[in-house]
């Protein structure tokens, strides 16, 4: 496995998953329960808390999966592999031996350890075990997708797509391999699926953009990127298209108007992030020239 994995696999984008994998998105008006409390403090490096919070879910109900799959993880951010494989194998015993989200999960252990052969070894397994099962197939090819491992990712997705998966992320991430292999047919293909599953997804728009423009096809990518703005006016990059797009197809006026919303909103995301970072007006360090 090269460098660029472990510059790109990270602990918090599995525990970002955990938070969908557990329904733990709340309203802001109403009390996080308790699943949500325990993401929380691992998000925070308070993992023995949550581990208490997860193990007090399970004293009161043992049947609660998606508390055990959150704890395996927060167990695995802290590097107690044993305490994870044993929740893994309570899992195992709960859901059979021929479900794949246990062997998923201990995918998912060994990947927050930074055990990443180990990991795809796991979510392959899954794969074995479930042969009619789009999720282990799935799951190794979008984690292999992540760490920038193109040549692992594509036959896992190919063959999650077999098995009937059938999502805009999925479809998106094989669009993404198919343009790198230089098939652009095949990623219009993945991409159309996509939008054919969820016509908000305009990553796929962005996707379909993105090929008409290696072909020099400025009108079909005005199209793909007035699509996106639609959904998303403030995002600069699709402004940026869509002057390229209109500049190619010598709309000069309306090319100069495109780049000009694109530089407005990325002076605003710009503000936006240096009020993060200094919120109060006027509190800025005395500079010392040297």
């Amino acid at each position: 496995m090269n460098a660029r994995v472990r510059a790109i696999a990270g602990k918090g984008t599995l525990l970002a998953a955990a938070l969908a994998m557990c329904g733990l998105v709340a309203c802001k008006t109403s009390a996080p329960t308790a699943l949500q409390r325990a993401t929380s403090l691992a998000h925070e490096h308070r993992e023995a808390e949550a581990i208490r919070i997860l193990r007090g879910e399970l004293a009161r109900d043992p049947n609660d999966v998606k508390a055990r799959r959150l704890l395996v993880r927060v167990f695995a951010l802290t590097g107690d592999l044993g305490a994870a494989q044993r929740e893994v194998e309570v899992l195992a015993r709960q859901l059979g031996s021929q479900d794949p989200l246990p062997s998923i999960e201990l995918g998912h252990a060994y990947e927050l350890a930074h055990e990443y052969e180990k990991a795809l070894e796991m979510y392959d397994y899954a794969s074995e075990i479930a042969p009619a099962d789009a999720r282990g197939p799935r799951e190794g090819g979008m984690r292999a997708a992540h760490w920038g491992e193109i040549e692992w990712a594509r036959p896992r997705l190919e063959e999650a797509v077999r098995r009937g998966a059938n999502d805009a992320v999925v479809w998106h991430a094989l669009g993404l391999l198919r343009v790198h292999a230089g098939e652009l047919d095949g990623a219009i293909t993945a991409y159309r699926a996509g939008l054919a599953v969820d016509p908000r997804a305009t990553e796929c728009h962005l996707g379909l953009a993105t090929v008409a423009a290696l072909r020099g096809d400025a009108a079909s990518a005005l199209t793909e990127y007035d699509a996106i703005v639609a959904a998303r006016p403030r995002f600069s990059a699709a402004h940026l298209g869509r002057a390229w797009a209109l500049e190619r197809l010598g709309r000069q006026p309306e090319a100069n108007e495109a780049r000009a919303t694109a530089e407005k909103w990325e002076g605003d995301v710009r503000a936006k992030e240096q009020k993060q970072r200094d919120p109060t007006p006027g509190a800025h360090p005395t500079r010392v020239s040297r």
